[in-house]
């Protein structure tokens, strides 16, 4: 758990310190540098990569670079709108194809039904949109540090508090909590 949130952790708190003592191009780079510290790690540690940061991780290359060699800040912040777009379709579209990937991605950890699955996806999709504008509206709105410390320490916060608003459904649809139901029903 610990390595796991270091992992996805660990590149934004470069980013923001790097940040803060040499301003966003350095901490750019820090990050794209970061970022392929710990993925490699994960590949290490884990023998395998996982998804969301290797995808996440492949769009903090481009956009960085793209920042670095054009040396327009935009590209960087435009980054976390587009990972939540895409994690977005990609669980929508999961869905209309009839595969939740959310059920794929945490099945292993989470036992739901298949309204269960259903629910908390679109809650996702949601909430992945709901971050997308807002990422736009401070990076639009505010200031490169402002935009920056809110990355580090605001997206992170809203979606703990979004995941543990889940919890809810989660128990209600949980399939270890059906059969107790049913075994309390008989």
């Amino acid at each position: 758990m610990l390595t796991k949130l270091a992992i996805e952790l660990g590149p934004l708190l470069v980013f923001f310190g790097a940040n803060a003592v040499s301003g966003i191009y350095v901490g750019t780079a820090a990050f794209m540098l970061a970022t392929l510290a710990a993925l490699a790690f994960a590949r290490i540690r884990h023998k395998k990569l996982p998804v969301m940061p290797l995808l996440s991780g492949v769009i903090v290359l481009v956009f960085g670079g793209l920042t670095l060699y054009l040396q327009d800040d935009t590209f960087i912040k435009l980054k976390p709108t587009v990972v939540y777009v895409i994690f977005a379709v990609l669980l929508a579209g999961g869905m209309m194809l009839g595969r939740p990937l959310l059920k794929l991605l945490l099945g292993a950890a989470v036992d739901l039904t298949d309204e269960g699955w259903r629910k908390l996806t679109y809650r996702w999709v949601f909430f992945f949109i709901a971050m997308a504008v807002v990422n736009e509206i401070v990076w639009r709105n505010f200031s490169t540090d402002t935009w920056v410390a809110f990355k580090a320490f605001g997206f992170l916060p809203l979606t703990l508090i979004f995941a543990l608003a889940q919890m809810p459904l989660m128990q209600r649809y949980s399939v270890a909590g059906d059969s107790e139901d049913q075994n309390a029903a008989s």
